[in-house]
């Protein structure tokens, strides 16, 4: 089966498992039917060690199977496992991409990569990945054992339990971190340009929670929370537009503040609620440009909208504010969103296990490109930790006021 992920980051509900992230950074999924994934054609290995026809004059595959000898009758710890050497092999392969979205699944891994999106998990609750070869924290989780520990978006990672996570790829690293409830992590950390290195001691927990929040302010604004983009999200939005459209709202603030990103099709629909029928994203490969449009009902356009971002915005996220603010539907608030703007294609094969590869890249409708880039806010407004400790929000206080004033 082949599903694509706008986002990802590595979506690692840390805690469980991802590498881009929610300890994934969410991937995000835009399904387009099943395919198996057999080698077929140029490149297959005939099955008897032979070199793949159609390689490079540079590459000679039989130095792969002379490797797997030596380490099969030389290795000092025997019996050595090959499945474990094939799926070595296979993560080896995506590794040499030199790409931190585009990895290897072994089947236990791509199990709790499916029960993360799902929105049940063990862990942290928190989003991984990788900037400028840093490992960094995308975001944590809205009530999470990270957010709990005090652990923060941007804050950057170099060791994980004493581990040095200089050389580590997001996968390693996810693995060190996930982990069954009531056991602990230690991760030091480093925030705000500071050099001291903090410890920051995370008990794992299960994680269970609704993408979707929203209530109604007294003086009739509409606050819609977004935490990830998965598969219940369209349903949760949905509903909670219906209910909001009833009431006849002064106005609707859209927070996808530290909300990783997931599912195209889930970004696809929220932005539909304002966008009606206009293209959403598209997405570019070297070879043709496709323009990805809403089909839903855009109940909530010519409502008073602000959209608040943060650099714990990525993927699915920047997708829904970068349409938003091109249509000129929304004010963009807060700060620089993360900048995750490839596509990913995840695919199941026949044993458990599974390839996610970027296969393009995320453009919003007035062709601004996500990735590296991110959105830029119409109105900068920071969001000190000094505020946050005093319960403040300055993003959201901003966002109101640009509703009232509207009126």
């Amino acid at each position: 089966m082949i599903r694509r992920f706008p986002l990802s980051i590595q979506i690692l509900f840390l805690a469980v498992f991802t590498a881009a992230a929610f300890a994934i950074g969410y991937d995000v999924g835009y399904q387009r039917g099943a395919a198996s994934v057999v080698p077929t054609g140029e490149g297959q290995v005939n099955g008897q060690g032979e070199t793949p026809v159609g390689l490079g004059d540079d590459v000679n595959f039989s130095m792969f199977w002379d490797v797997w000898d030596l380490i099969k009758n030389s290795y000092v710890d025997q019996p050595v496992s090959e499945k474990d050497l094939y799926y070595g092999a296979l993560r080896g392969m995506l590794s040499g991409l030199s790409d931190p979205y585009s990895l290897f699944f072994d089947p236990k891994d791509n199990k709790a990569f499916q029960d993360e999106l799902s929105g049940s998990f063990d862990g942290i609750g928190a989003e991984v990945g990788q900037k400028d070869g840093q490992l960094i924290v995308i975001s944590p989780l809205v009530g999470s054992p990270a957010e709990t520990a005090g652990l923060k978006a941007g804050d950057k990672i170099y060791f994980i339990d004493d581990a040095d996570t200089s050389t580590m790829t997001v996968d390693v690293a996810v693995n060190h971190i996930r982990g069954q409830k009531g056991t602990t992590v230690k991760l030091s950390i480093s925030r705000d340009g500071v050099k001291e290195l903090q410890d920051i001691v995370i008990t794992r927990d299960t994680i269970t929670m609704d993408s979707v929040k929203y209530v109604m302010r007294d003086d009739g604004i509409a606050l819609i929370d977004i935490y990830f983009f998965n598969d219940k999200t369209s349903g949760l939005f949905n509903d909670a537009v219906q209910q909001i459209a009833m009431k006849n709202p002064k106005g609707i603030v859209l927070n996808l503040r530290n909300d990783p990103g997931g599912y195209l099709d889930a970004a696809i629909d929220v932005a539909g609620a304002w966008v009606d029928n206009d293209v959403v994203v598209s997405e570019r490969t070297q070879e043709k440009n496709t323009p990805f449009s809403s089909t839903q009902v855009a109940l909530l356009k010519g409502i008073p909208t602000v959209v608040l971002v943060n650099e714990g915005s990525a993927s699915a996220s920047e997708i829904v504010a970068g349409a938003l603010q091109d249509d000129k539907l929304a004010t963009i608030v807060g700060t620089q969103s993360f900048g995750k703007g490839s596509v990913q294609e995840f695919h199941d094969l026949p044993d458990g296990s599974a390839v996610k590869l970027t296969i393009a890249k995320w453009y919003t409708p007035l062709g601004r490109s996500i990735d590296k880039h991110g959105i830029t806010p119409d109105e900068i407004v920071e969001f000190t930790k000094e505020e946050y400790a005093a319960g403040k929000d300055p993003q959201l206080d901003r966002a109101i006021e640009i509703i009232k004033a509207a009126h």
